[in-house]
């Protein structure tokens, strides 16, 4: 790892454990940790489980993107070069600006439009919708059939259209967050969650069929 190029992500990775030191000592023994969708608060817990925020967001996403590429057995992800470096850069920024406003919300104890986390969540998509194209066949990230593991043609046809999928699927999701009621926009982000999901899984096994009967 060369530190000196990773030193703007890890500085974003820190970000959030930053603002937590920081208003520590202003947070009460008991916060909020959880909130309904209508972003009122449903559960109280022990501030120090504010912790597991930056932790479990951008660290560990961060940590993911450092450890897969040197597991993978076929090393497709290392050939990736600086397309999976700034994937890795742009998920871990959004994972620490959703930690970040998690810690901001339970500090102030107020949740003011829960449906923000579906904008991040429909960013999310949106990234990978750009990058699917381009990534390899690999066993860690995109969609993981045994059909496209099975065949790079699959693979790459599925992920073609998984990426329309995605961003269509992203910006569907920001636009419900940003305009749908509570409900609506629940019902609305699992419909378009399963379509995009199930939709490239089923293709590439119609794909496969399709390449093997050629074959």
């Amino acid at each position: 790892m060369n530190l000196k190029k990773e030193l703007p992500i890890i500085s974003i990775v820190l970000l959030p454990f930053v603002y937590l030191a920081i208003i520590w000592n202003k947070l009460p023994q008991k916060v909020p940790v959880h909130w309904n969708i209508r972003g009122e608060v449903d559960r109280y817990g022990e501030k120090t489980e504010m912790i597991l925020i930056p932790i479990l967001l951008p660290l560990l996403v961060y940590l993911i993107f450092l450890v897969v590429p040197k597991i993978d057995p076929k090393n497709k992800l290392n050939k990736m070069g600086n397309k999976l470096n700034s994937l890795k850069f742009v998920l871990t920024t959004l994972m620490s600006g959703l930690a970040l406003f998690l810690i901001f919300s339970a500090h102030h104890q107020n949740f003011t439009n829960p449906n923000l986390i579906f904008v991040f969540v429909g960013l999310m998509y949106l990234v990978f919708g750009n990058y699917f194209k381009t990534i390899k066949a690999n066993y860690f990230i995109g969609i993981r059939t045994p059909w496209t593991l099975e065949s790079e043609t699959v693979w790459k046809e599925t992920h073609r259209l998984a990426g329309k999928l995605w961003l269509a699927g992203g910006l569907l999701v920001i636009i419900s967050a940003l305009f749908l009621d509570d409900k609506m926009n629940v019902l609305t982000f699992f419909i378009i969650t399963g379509i995009i999901t199930l939709v490239p899984a089923v293709y590439s096994y119609f794909i496969f069929k399709k390449e093997n009967k050629a074959a």
